[in-house]
């Protein structure tokens, strides 16, 4: 991530560092060895369809990926990649809010960072992996009570 002068931070790199504070959140409670450290960037819908495009070979929109770099010390690094703007329409057709959306993304990927994995389709959201990143979501932010 590119150095930037106290303020004059952007609000996508203030997010991305909120999102990297969570990830090392679940590096911890899942007791990934010590200097193990995860990176999150906010791309936008174009160079997320590239980045996809790049990583799996396949064409459209994704909403996150996720490079999982094992030291040879044990620690792990990795890079994930989160789209926004695929945050707000998943937000928006499942009720929750942008901020729950992006926090869920972050665990998401930083738990395919761990090495959890997940089928495809709709068994997905039975895998082991999912059910670990909903109780850590609702630990973060869980959603806001209804009025």
């Amino acid at each position: 991530m590119a150095l930037v002068r106290r303020g004059s931070r952007k609000p996508r790199e203030h997010r991305a560092d909120q999102l990297m504070r969570i990830a090392k959140r679940v590096l911890a409670w899942e007791h990934a060895p010590a200097g193990s450290h995860i990176d999150i960037t906010l791309l936008s819908p174009a160079a997320m369809r590239r980045a996809n495009r790049r990583a799996t070979g396949r064409r459209g929109l994704t909403d996150v990926i996720a490079y999982p770099l094992p030291q040879p010390d044990g620690t792990l690094v990795g890079d994930v990649y989160i789209c926004p703007a695929v945050a707000a329409r998943a937000a928006a057709q499942n009720g929750a809010g942008l901020k729950q959306e992006l926090v869920r993304l972050a665990v998401h990927g930083a738990l395919h960072v761990l090495g959890y994995d997940h089928p495809d389709g709709s068994r997905r959201t039975r895998s082991r992996m999912w059910r670990l990143q909903e109780r850590y979501v609702q630990r973060l932010a869980p959603p806001a009570p209804l009025r």
